[in-house]
């Protein structure tokens, strides 16, 4: 199966990336770092020799290098079977007082970029009537936080476009999943002091997407929802 991931070269990305790899998908990665990106493709077509990788930098949040991402996908491989619009942009601000231009940046990030390049792969996606698409938000989608400022603003408004998309879709028999994690243990967190054993690993993430993307055809996993066991001492996201 043909596996698009956006923001692969770390994280919950790459997690996901490694978790498709290993079971001998197609991947189409992206990131904004060419060198990041390339490290970790080749990391994996190492580990993982029988799964197929193509990889490409990509600002998703600029519309036209997600244009131009989505046509280079079809031409280079064809209609994906799953699309995981994880690319995204965080920083602790707050409403009152972050900079002009953080809430358009949070929004073009983790908004506009799963918009864009989810319409420019969905017709043929739409004809085969299949697909599955994995939308990562955040627990912050749900309910405001202390510094939540745009990001939580931008999560909202991808939950928003998550539900909304699976009800059109449903009749062309594409599943929509959204994705709510809360503090995930990722290169954000180094140089802190947390305790990487108290927190989420990004592994468990790509376990429980993986483990919805192979569900029958008649059900979908709708939400997923997936918090550290100790929810008081740490942060919504």
């Amino acid at each position: 199966m043909i596996v698009v991931i956006t923001g692969a070269s770390k994280g919950i990305g790459r997690a996901i990336a490694e978790k498709f790899a290993a079971q001998g998908h197609t991947l189409i990665l992206c990131a904004r770092s060419l060198q990041q990106l390339t490290e970790a493709a080749d990391a994996m077509q190492a580990a993982y020799p029988n799964c197929v990788i193509y990889y490409k930098a990509v600002d998703i949040g600029v519309k036209e290098e997600v244009d131009a991402f989505a046509a280079w996908i079809l031409q280079t491989a064809g209609i994906p079977g799953i699309i995981v619009n994880n690319a995204a942009w965080f920083i602790n601000s707050s409403i009152h007082s972050e900079d002009d231009g953080v809430l358009q940046g949070m929004m073009a990030t983790n908004l506009y970029g799963a918009y864009y390049l989810t319409r420019a792969l969905l017709k043929g996606m739409m004809q085969k009537q299949s697909g599955h698409i994995f939308n990562i938000c955040s627990i912050a989608s749900f309910k405001g936080a202390f510094n939540g400022g745009s990001y939580s603003i931008s999560k909202f408004a991808l939950a928003g476009f998550t539900k909304n998309l699976r009800e059109e879709m449903k009749p062309y028999g594409i599943k929509v999943t959204g994705v709510y994690p809360g503090s995930v243990y990722t290169e954000s967190w180094h140089g802190s002091n947390i305790d990487p054993q108290s927190i989420i690993p990004a592994q468990d993430v790509a376990g429980l997407i993986y483990a919805a993307s192979q569900l029958s055809p008649q059900a979908c996993a709708e939400d997923i929802i997936i918090l550290p066991q100790d929810t008081e001492k740490f942060s919504p996201f």
